[in-house]
């Protein structure tokens, strides 16, 4: 039996493909996308004739996520457990802004970069999500929600860079005027430092924001929490940058979670604030989410000061993250892992 397409993955010319395949007229297609830019099911497309959205149904499907979770902070963040077609899941966080609404995306199922201080590698990567499962992510959170999403991160579950063909499509179709029409300032990818993919999306000129994971100065200690680093050491990483920085004049964000007692002393501020001395660049201090498998514990708030003053002092642009949705499942991957023990994410099939 021949295999059903997502048409949520799919762009407008490719689905005027898929309407030509079955003998349709052109405005057919645009009828069918207008339901698809809403994320809408085959079967509720509620302008086209019965006998083609069965016909549509027996070829194609628009990926419609389960909510298995829901949860809400006292600060306004909502995060969300979403189950896939294959009984697979995922999660979302929605955080409020003054500038707008900005959902953080999970770009795969599980994750393989292993980090040590992270919940969503405990399992391993299973699987990499389609552009039409990332895109459904923001469709789910805007019904769960009710709200419009306005920006966009990938900094959920997985590497977006290690899905990249996925993702960079899944970028066309949110940023299309046909789509949701997210521009792409308004998106954030972030990544473990994976550098061949790093020059690849420089010479892409996307004009998204790149965050990348530092957590740390040197590749002794970086090594010891990322073991991408053993691959792509600080040098070699920062040199990429620099390249970035270079291509798309985009400045990058350097993301720096706080840990206590392994990377947030002043020796590893004054190691920073040189490796970064000359760069358009802007480090973002996190309080460290504590994942209860983890012997790492956040970092004192007159550490997180001191550090803070260090960098500002040697002309590094600094901001400490506000901390969101403490209250709840915060941590990537800890709402999905938290979940797993009771019930396998088989049970939830749809």
């Amino acid at each position: 039996m021949e295999q059903k397409i997502d048409l949520l993955s799919l762009s407008k010319e490719e689905i005027r493909e898929v309407i030509a395949s079955m003998g349709e007229p052109r405005y057919r297609a645009d009828q069918v996308m207008g339901w698809v830019a809403k994320g809408t099911p085959v079967e509720r497309m509620a302008n086209l004739p019965k006998s083609f959205r069965e016909e549509l149904g027996k070829r194609a499907f628009v990926t419609n996520l389960r909510t298995l979770s829901h949860q809400r902070s006292g600060d306004g963040t909502e995060k969300f457990l979403f189950a896939f077609q294959d009984g697979q899941s995922a999660e979302c966080v929605l955080m409020r802004y003054k500038h707008g609404n900005s959902v953080c995306l999970s770009t795969q199922i599980g994750c393989r970069m292993g980090c040590a201080f992270c919940a969503s590698t405990k399992n391993g990567l299973v699987r990499s999500l389609s552009p039409g499962e990332i895109l459904a992510e923001v469709f789910a959170v805007m019904r769960e929600s009710g709200e419009r999403v306005t920006h966009i991160v990938l900094m959920g579950t997985g590497e977006p860079l290690d899905n990249m063909e996925n993702v960079l499509k899944f970028i066309d179709l949110v940023t299309s005027p046909d789509g949701l029409n997210i521009s792409a300032r308004h998106i954030s990818l972030s990544t473990s430092g994976l550098v061949p993919e790093i020059d690849r999306l420089a010479n892409d000129k996307r004009q998204i924001t790149l965050s990348v994971s530092l957590h740390a100065p040197n590749d002794e200690k970086r090594s010891m929490l990322m073991p991408v680093n053993r691959a792509y050491p600080v040098g070699v990483l920062i040199e990429a940058c620099r390249r970035y920085f270079a291509v798309t004049g985009r400045r990058i964000s350097f993301e720096y979670a706080m840990i206590a007692g392994v990377n947030d002393g002043e020796e590893d501020a004054k190691e920073l604030a040189a490796l970064l001395k000359g760069m358009q660049a802007h480090v973002n201090l996190i309080p460290l989410n504590r994942v209860k498998e983890s012997p790492y514990r956040p970092s004192p708030r007159r550490n997180v000061d001191r550090f803070c003053e260090i960098l500002g002092e040697n002309g590094v642009n600094v901001t400490v993250r506000r901390r969101l949705g403490s209250d709840i499942d915060a941590a990537c991957g800890q709402l999905r892992a938290n979940h797993i023990p009771e019930k396998r994410d088989a049970d939830y099939k749809i």
